[in-house]
């Protein structure tokens, strides 16, 4: 679709928590936070052509490769969050955007994401096909404290579970959706840790995208402050977690 009369290069959107997205304790979950975040920027590319819809018509796609997610509190049930996006550095294939949440003004999540453009047929990145030299550009402006990086796997690990991707944990890009490995290496963690609100921050790598009726292995190391998982099909790392505590 065309850029809309309304776009801005710094986009804010409102969105009510409902019961849906809360765990039992009535806060949101970490998997709903990061959907909400990722919606909104959708929507941001939406209003700027460069959606999924537009870069469909050269068949890539906007895939995520690193994640970073600072928490100083989780929204609960029925609250009214704004969440603030705008973009850090975008060339060719790659982009870094940064989210903020506020709830009452407030800033309660800090986020920074690292975007590569897909080529859904060819399975391969490459250069984006789209015009963005619309899009003001705010290298200096971050929304974290800390910037993504790679997450250290070099530690002795424990394989914890095994698992088969299901039709479920697909997107519309026909792999597994970023959240769901957030999901499955949550479940393995101490509930009182996430229902307590223990979880200071968390990063994700995302190294190889993942099919249906793959199957996978997860693994988990855990130190004094931060706990470790990865997933790995074939002796080959798809995907890092690392959850720092406080």
């Amino acid at each position: 679709m065309p850029i809309s009369k309304d776009f801005t290069s710094i986009f804010s959107k409102d969105w009510e928590i409902n019961f849906t997205q809360c765990m039992p304790n009535g806060f949101l979950k970490h998997t709903d936070l990061c959907n909400i975040l990722q919606l909104t920027a959708a929507s941001h590319s939406e209003i700027g052509g460069i959606s999924f819809s537009d870069m469909q018509q050269f068949h890539q796609a906007w895939v995520l490769s690193r994640m970073r997610v600072e928490i100083s509190e989780l929204p609960k049930w029925k609250d009214i969050v704004t969440v603030k996006t705008w973009i850090n550095t975008l060339e060719n294939s790659r982009s870094v955007r940064a989210l903020e949440m506020y709830v009452n003004g407030n800033k309660i999540v800090g986020c920074e994401t690292f975007w590569a453009v897909f080529n859904t047929k060819i399975r391969r990145p490459e250069a984006l096909a789209l015009p963005f030299e619309h899009f003001e550009l705010y290298p200096e402006h971050k929304a974290t404290q800390t910037t993504f990086s790679k997450i250290n796997l070099n530690h002795e690990t424990e394989m914890v579970i095994e698992k088969t991707v299901a039709l479920s944990d697909l997107d519309i890009v026909n792999h597994v959706n970023n959240v769901k490995y957030l999901e499955w290496c949550l479940d393995l963690v101490d509930e009182d840790l996430i229902l307590n609100q223990k979880i200071e921050s968390f990063e994700m790598n995302f190294m190889k995208e993942l099919s249906l009726k793959d199957k996978v292995a997860i693994h988990e190391n855990l130190t004094s402050d931060a706990m470790i998982f990865s997933i790995t099909k074939e002796d080959k790392t798809c995907f890092a977690l690392q959850l720092n505590l406080k």
